[in-house]
């Protein structure tokens, strides 16, 4: 008897069940890397979200960037298992990347300037900042712009390169500031009394500091052209910088004023050479 079609077909059998185990072996594989690509990117973007090192907004992007990260790496693994070229695929994908990044350079550079400033923290919302000609109070501060209030409550909008890219000033960081006042008396006052009628309304206000090395001082700046001028140094804690500096100035004139010290107005002395030429005019 011929048993050959039954040797075929067991043959052909024999071939389907090595490629179904094959496959199948490939999709279970592919489907394990994917699972295992979420579960870990899931893990890691938790855990960089809860660091309390980092600020929330920079927490929240690079936990999204290192999720999906991680998530495209593994489907170029699975790509890998069914037998596609990932090495033209990750070329094209560089290239592409290439392109858009050069196409978003702006947007990029805002990106990476707003990064830096979260990380290194020159100001955080609330603190009164000034870069270039621009100052105001921080109301937001994010990956692509800061937002500020103006002193006059005007709105500004500011890609964040164009912060990074200058100086920053920030007013609000340290808890202490210093202030001085130049106050010009007359020539012909006692410069002592002035000292003293000083140093008396220093002693009222309570505002000021009077730590080691940040003691209120009184000395003679300088000599002008209609006046001795007086530098008054203080310290003072940064909420109460204008203040201090407003009634510190009102209280100063209103004590010289009262003790007879006279703040003179400027005054020019003309000298004229040859009085008659003027007369004949």
């Amino acid at each position: 008897m011929d048993f050959g079609f039954l040797t075929s077909s067991t043959g052909e059998m024999s071939q389907w069940a090595e490629l179904t185990i094959f496959w199948g072996m490939r999709v279970i594989s592919a489907l394990a890397i994917l699972i295992a690509g979420w579960v870990i990117g899931g893990f890691v973007s938790k855990r960089i979200k809860k660091l309390d090192r980092l600020d929330k907004t920079i927490a929240s992007f690079l936990g999204g960037f290192v999720k999906y990260a991680i998530m495209a790496v593994s489907l170029i693994a699975v790509l890998g298992q069914f037998g596609v070229q990932t090495a033209s695929l990750l070329a094209v994908l560089g290239a592409a990347g290439l392109a858009i990044g050069l196409a978003l350079q702006g947007t990029l550079s805002n990106v990476a300037a707003g990064t830096m400033m979260l990380i290194l923290r020159p100001f955080k919302v609330g603190d009164y900042i000034e870069f270039g000609s621009v100052g105001g109070t921080v109301a937001a501060l994010g990956l692509f712009s800061t937002e500020l209030n103006t002193p006059d409550n005007k709105y500004v909008f500011a890609p964040n390169s164009k912060i990074w890219g200058t100086e920053i000033t920030n007013y609000s960081r340290n808890k202490q500031r210093r202030q001085d006042f130049k106050i010009g008396v007359s020539y012909g006052d006692d410069l002592n009394k002035a000292f003293k009628t000083i140093e008396k309304v220093l002693k009222k206000e309570k505002r000021l500091i009077d730590t080691k090395g940040k003691e209120p001082l009184i000395a003679v700046g300088g000599m002008g052209a209609s006046s001795v001028d007086i530098i008054v140094r203080v310290w003072t804690k940064t909420d109460d910088y204008f203040a201090v500096q407003w009634d510190l100035l009102k209280a100063i004139k209103e004590q010289l004023d009262q003790d007879g010290i006279t703040i003179p107005f400027p005054t020019r002395t003309l000298e004229i050479s040859n009085p008659e030429m003027l007369s004949k005019k």
